[in-house]
């Protein structure tokens, strides 16, 4: 008989409305506090005999970062240093993030690190990291007797 909703200029009025922006407003200001959001994003492409590992890492300094290997893990990690203000400057949208960073990522298979290269150039840190040779598959010949 009595419904809870209210008509009003040709549409259903959502009671839940504030509520929906201001569980907008909190996840956009504490989304990534106490969740593991790795960095930098990576992107890994297999190959057959290899994988090349792409992330972006605008403003890094090359001679500040460290790439190392061990079994099938690859791991990278550098200083991302923060831009100066000026006096009487201040931040008015601070969303690039600064600071060390770390990144471990495993491959499905065994790394040869004597062969493992890596290249910074416009933004994108490229590795490239080979398939060790005794992880490779090897086909077999059957003898038929």
């Amino acid at each position: 008989m009595f419904e809870p909703t209210i008509w009003r200029f040709g549409r259903l009025a959502d009671p839940f409305a504030g509520l929906h922006d201001f569980h907008w407003d909190i996840n956009r200001l504490f989304g990534n506090v106490g969740s593991e959001i790795e960095y930098p994003a990576v992107n890994v492409l297999l190959g057959e005999n290899d994988a090349v590992i792409t992330a972006e890492l605008p403003g890094l300094d090359a001679g500040k970062t460290d790439i190392s290997v061990k079994g099938d893990v690859i791991t990278f990690s550098g200083v991302r240093e923060a831009g100066a203000l000026n006096e009487g400057e201040r931040y008015f949208i601070h969303e690039r993030t600064d600071g060390q960073f770390s990144r471990k990522v495993r491959l499905p298979f065994h790394i040869d690190a004597t062969r493992v290269v890596a290249k910074y150039d416009k933004g994108v840190l490229a590795i490239t990291v080979p398939r060790a040779e005794e992880d490779k598959p090897r086909k077999i010949s059957i003898k038929a007797e």
